[in-house]
């Protein structure tokens, strides 16, 4: 489901154009979580990610009356089990005077459709625990939150060291 016709949104691939208006939008998400002491992005760090000549990443937006209102950021990931590769969504982020319009849908609903067409055997993402308006989107879309399941991290001195020779 998208967006009603009246906000006239549009879902679409990310563009280099778009760079300086999603790393706004990770700021906005940092904030939203609490999170705004991790954020380093900046364009020019982000911009090599997405459209650089070995891309880690990609992302769609979402479009309002001609402003980018939200973003998907996801890369491919892979799975033993399935001997398959999986998309990853690793940000989604929708501005709050633009939540409800079902662009948060509209959105999940483009990257499953793109898991499909190349063939992944999951489409998978993390959540935040206090996050229950989230959660309960998410499981009214027919996600499965997977209590069992915890996110390990590795990140600054602690990767150094761990990743250090020998």
């Amino acid at each position: 489901m998208s967006a009603p016709a009246s906000t006239s949104c549009a879902l679409r691939g990310a563009e280099p154009r778009d760079v300086p208006a999603i790393v706004g939008l990770i700021r906005e998400l940092a904030d939203f979580e609490q999170l705004t002491h991790l954020v380093e992005v900046t364009p020019e760090r982000l911009h090599p990610q997405l459209f650089g000549s070995k891309p880690a990443a990609e992302a769609l937006v979402a479009e309002v009356d001609g402003a980018v209102v939200a973003f998907a950021l996801y890369f491919t990931n892979f799975s033993t089990f399935l001997a398959r590769p999986g998309l990853y969504l690793e940000d989604l982020y929708v501005q709050p005077e633009r939540r409800s319009l079902g662009i948060g849908q509209a959105l999940l609903t483009r990257l499953a459709q793109l898991a499909v067409e190349r063939g992944c055997g999951r489409f998978e993402w993390s959540v935040l625990d206090w996050n229950a308006n989230a959660i309960r989107f998410y499981e009214r879309m027919g996600a499965t939150v997977m209590p069992e399941w915890r996110v390990c991290r590795v990140t600054g001195d602690a990767l150094r060291q761990l990743g250090a020779p020998g």
